[in-house]
């Protein structure tokens, strides 16, 4: 072999340093401003051929997610799976729950939500049933981060817990739960209480009148200590709104926000800067594009990065922003993945809503 001479060596390993630079630079310069990072909670050892409904928590070890796993949605064979991520690792997904009852009969499971109490219990919410009419809520909890589960535990009778979306934790402990039904002659949402992390609850009546607006998993904004308003998912094509001004006992009358809905689900929540973030898909009709918008009152919304935008169905996000001051975002991948995003509030660069958007 004839060695290369100097000048030729140098002119390769050139070209060789400024083709690595592109191509590890390709793939953040193409993400819009705001967007840290985007990956699948796993990829090729998928353990089902369906997933849908994430939920993500923080707990004093990490992250950790949930969804619905089987055939296909609405199959016995639909359980809940969860995944731990330590040092930015997630876990292989592991089944946590299923619908298998004493008399041998399996129902699938839906929806799981989960939420980090302080002090250490990590609470994960889930339903079980033949369809969303007549499912019931079920409780599971974990003291280790959800490497270890309790045995599951049925809710009371009229208690579903939180339906799609995380609860909030009121300053006075009362811990409210979103909620709602999907009856027969319209959908509802309500609020639970329980001060004693699941052991007794109270509920609100039903808050909305199906005729004026159909409406299920709200997603709760804390204003302040007594001002909240819900978001939900509603058949109307906007997000609806309505707030409460005494700590959830009481709600306001509910109006269209500018915020566009396909009667798909939603999630929100309220910054460490005062300011709201929602996820939601930016259609009337189809689920994508999947996008954010950032509001400093809750009522004057601005665009921001769109996380999904080829066509296919990114849907069901779930949103927390961690102690560090990211942002987390899960959601469903076209009905095979769960995908999982981190931005940055402070490097979101906010526009005007597309006019299709407006009131």
């Amino acid at each position: 072999m004839v060695p290369l001479d100097a000048f030729v060596r140098f002119r390769l390993s050139l070209v060789f340093l400024i083709l690595c630079a592109a191509v590890a630079g390709a793939e953040p310069a193409a993400r819009p401003p705001g967007i840290v990072s985007s990956e699948f909670i796993y990829d090729a050892n998928s353990p089902t051929l369906s997933c849908h409904a994430s939920t993500i928590a923080q707990t004093p070890d990490g992250l950790i997610a949930a969804w619905f796993g089987g055939t296909a949605e609405t199959r016995p064979d639909v359980t809940i799976w969860t995944s731990i991520c330590k040092d930015g690792i997630w876990s292989a997904p592991a089944e946590v729950a299923d619908g298998i009852q004493p008399d041998g009969t399996r129902f699938p499971c839906w929806n799981p939500v989960l939420f980090q109490h302080p002090g250490g219990v990590l609470q994960l919410f889930y339903k079980v049933g033949p369809n969303p009419r007549e499912w019931w809520g079920m409780l599971i909890e974990s003291t280790d981060g959800g490497r270890k589960w309790s045995r599951p535990r049925r809710l009371p009778r009229g208690i579903l817990g939180p339906i799609k979306d995380k609860p909030v934790l009121c300053p006075d402990g009362v811990l409210l739960c979103p909620s709602s039904e999907e009856a027969a002659d319209g959908w509802r949402v309500h609020i639970e209480f329980t001060n004693d992390r699941g052991a007794t609850w109270t509920r609100t009546e039903p808050l909305n009148d199906p005729r004026q607006f159909d409406l299920i998993q709200p997603t709760i904004l804390q204003h302040s200590a007594r001002d909240l308003q819900i978001l939900c998912r509603s058949k109307q094509k906007r997000i609806v709104e309505s707030w409460s001004h005494d700590a959830g006992k009481t709600w306001g009358p509910f109006a269209a926000t500018p915020l566009l809905n396909p009667n798909s689900g939603i999630d929100a929540v309220t910054m460490k800067d005062g300011r709201s973030i929602v996820i939601f898909n930016q259609s009337t009709t189809e689920r994508f594009p999947l996008c954010v918008a950032v509001s400093d009152d809750g009522k004057a919304w601005r665009a921001g990065p769109a996380l999904e935008t080829e066509p296919g169905e990114y849907s069901y996000p779930a949103i927390i922003q961690t102690s560090d001051g990211k942002v987390h975002v899960t959601y469903t991948w076209k009905r095979v993945r769960i995908r999982h995003v981190v931005l940055d509030p402070a490097r979101m660069q906010l526009k005007d809503l597309p006019a299709a958007a407006g009131p």
